[in-house]
């Protein structure tokens, strides 16, 4: 009688797990692979993301230093000479500088406004109970669903029996109340997720309500202020409609009008160059923010999931 001898199952290599025949699986490499192949997709995707987006800012800067000859000659190649005139001209010619203090201004008061009253709105919804705070949260949301075309007319007549129409604190007032609706809603979540025990024992020391919030609650909010005050930044630099409806006065254009009116009366001169300094102008205070505040605004939109 014969006896078959079973061959001895091959050892595994450490890490690598067999199947039940004693076989290394491939099922790891399978996943690397396709992690690999994963991931060369979305980087690639990205890159042609990041020069579909870059490259016209790029081409912008260029042109706003060259001349219109070279603009229409040749306007891939970079420029022979730096040609500052064209920003000397828009800024002052085509009263850039006027636009842009006008901008500073509303900007600068609306969204200190906003945040203020925001995050005291926010405060309380979020770490007070009382009849009536569903709907009065309810009622910040449905603010940011209604269309701001279908308010401008009685907008207009509500600023102007105010007696704010044409003027810049008409403005700020219609930007804070624009801009509230989402500032309340973003930083209600957020005060939501910082820890109750430091507030506890803020007003175990004593403290009232106010001292808490303003120097124990908002200091710990900072990232979210950031954040919420980098999207009203961009979204008030850039508001064109409500200027356009609500400030019809010529010299207390801000710059949105600034530009569209720079680039009617440059367009009809030929001076292009002008314009692109202009529009540059206009561009670089929002791409300075979003450097100076990447990190700040990333943590601010992931704090909330991460608490």
């Amino acid at each position: 009688m014969t006896t078959t001898d079973t061959p001895a199952p091959v050892p595994a290599e450490p890490g690598v797990p067999v199947d039940k025949g004693g076989a290394p699986s491939d099922g790891p490499r399978k996943g690397k692979k396709e992690g690999t192949a994963l991931n060369v997709f979305s980087h690639g995707v990205l890159v042609i993301w990041a020069i579909m987006v870059g490259l016209p800012l790029v081409w912008a800067v260029m042109t706003s230093f060259k001349d219109d000859a070279s603009i229409f000659g040749s306007p891939w190649s970079l420029p022979g000479r730096l040609n500052f005139d064209n920003w000397s001209r828009a800024w002052s010619q085509a009263h850039m500088s006027d636009y842009f203090l006008n901008t500073v201004l509303v900007v600068g008061f609306s969204l200190v406004g906003t945040l203020v009253l925001g995050s005291m709105a926010a405060y309380v919804l979020a770490r007070f109970e009382f009849p009536g705070n569903r709907f009065i949260y309810y009622l910040f949301i449905a603010g940011m669903s209604f269309p701001i075309m279908l308010a401008l007319v009685p907008l207009f007549y509500v600023v102007d029996n105010m007696g704010l129409l044409n003027t810049l604190p008409g403005l700020v007032l219609v930007y804070i109340a624009y801009s509230l609706p989402f500032t309340v809603f973003f930083l209600t979540g957020f005060f939501r997720s910082l820890p109750s025990s430091v507030a506890e024992a803020a007003f175990v020391d004593g403290a009232s309500h106010t001292r808490t919030f303003f120097q124990v609650m908002l200091p710990m909010a900072k990232p979210g202020l950031i954040s919420v005050g980098i999207f009203n930044f961009l979204g008030q630099w850039n508001q064109y409609m409500l200027p356009t409806v609500l400030n019809t006065d010529p010299d207390k254009h801000v710059l949105t009008q600034g530009l569209v009116q720079l680039a009617v009366s440059q367009g009809y001169k030929g001076d292009w160059s002008g314009l692109f300094a202009g529009l540059v102008m206009a561009m670089l205070p929002v791409l300075a923010a979003y450097i100076v505040f990447q990190r700040q605004v990333v943590q601010g939109l992931t704090a909330g999931a991460l608490k």
